[in-house]
């Protein structure tokens, strides 16, 4: 048990940085080939904290661990809108931009609304519904690319680097994120068994941590979090159903829903409001710490 425990820190450790590594190096990659920074750095924000959960769920999917691989997923966006966003709130109220209101929340709300009839209907996401996942999924990087481009924000800095250190960096995140999923999700399992707990509050309850020590890594504004959340659903469920089918349980439709309510609540918070304030930040950590 206790090297378990040992194994899945390690793996949390191995994800974070080759998350981190990945994007820094992907970024000086993106900006030899005269990609402008603004783009990459909107785009890259959302691919770095959402880098953990595809490689958890991907390496879940493959190990046939399926309540992991939508547990996962669906527990990060629970976590990043009521813990997250609402720890955020309570200590300073967080910006809402007029696109992430007008478009990005509606658009999550969406897709979540998506996944819950999806997994009520058919109980599963098939290819089929991982392939519209993924033609939404290159079209919201679109829109983002177009919104990046028109936006008057700072571009976001990147770092300079010799080419050969930056590609060291691609090929050592690479390594450490799928190393890393690897160990989490089979001492997540082993842990799991011992303990007599599901697959479903093993994948709910993992990213707590990686939520947490990812948004030290990235900013924390409501935008890069909605942004995180709609690719979480479109990249890493689209991405990990498009390998292997995902049963989805009549359980996860309750969680589904929670998720989606999380989405409905944040609209209302910020409906005519440019911030959430602290009210809705304490709302939302006492709906999280009831839902858990």
């Amino acid at each position: 048990m206790l090297i378990d425990v040992i194994l899945l820190i390690v793996g949390f450790v191995l994800l974070v940085r080759g998350a981190g590594a990945f994007v820094d190096s992907a970024a000086t990659i993106a900006k030899k080939f005269g990609i402008p920074a603004i783009i990459i750095g909107t785009t890259l924000v959302a691919i770095g904290t959402s880098a953990p959960e595809a490689a958890i769920s991907i390496a879940a999917a493959l190990k046939g661990s399926d309540g992991v691989s939508i547990g996962n997923v669906i527990g990060s966006n629970i976590t990043n809108i009521f813990l997250i966003l609402g720890l955020t709130a309570i200590i300073g109220a967080p910006m809402v931009h007029k696109n992430t209101k007008r478009y990005e929340i509606p658009f999550v709300g969406m897709i979540t609304l998506m996944l819950c009839l999806g997994g009520m209907w058919f109980g599963m996401i098939s290819r089929a519904m991982a392939a519209i996942f993924l033609i939404l999924f290159f079209a919201f990087i679109l829109y983002t690319i177009i919104m990046a481009v028109r936006s008057d924000d700072t571009p976001v800095p990147i770092q300079k680097m010799p080419i050969w250190e930056t590609i060291t960096l691609i090929i050592a995140g690479i390594v450490a994120l799928i190393w890393g999923s690897d160990l989490v999700v089979d001492s997540a399992m082993e842990i799991a068994a011992r303990i007599g707990v599901s697959e479903r509050v093993i994948g709910l309850t993992l990213v707590v941590c990686v939520a947490g020590a990812m948004r030290h890594e990235y900013d924390m504004a409501v935008g890069n979090i909605v942004g995180s959340n709609i690719f979480n659903i479109l990249f890493v469920l689209g991405g990990a159903a498009i390998i292997h089918p995902l049963p989805f349980a009549t359980t996860f439709v309750t969680d589904a829903l929670i998720a989606l309510v999380a989405i409905i609540m944040l609209m209302i918070f910020t409906a005519h409001k440019s911030k959430l304030n602290r009210v809705g930040g304490i709302v939302f950590v006492a709906t999280y710490i009831a839902y858990m």
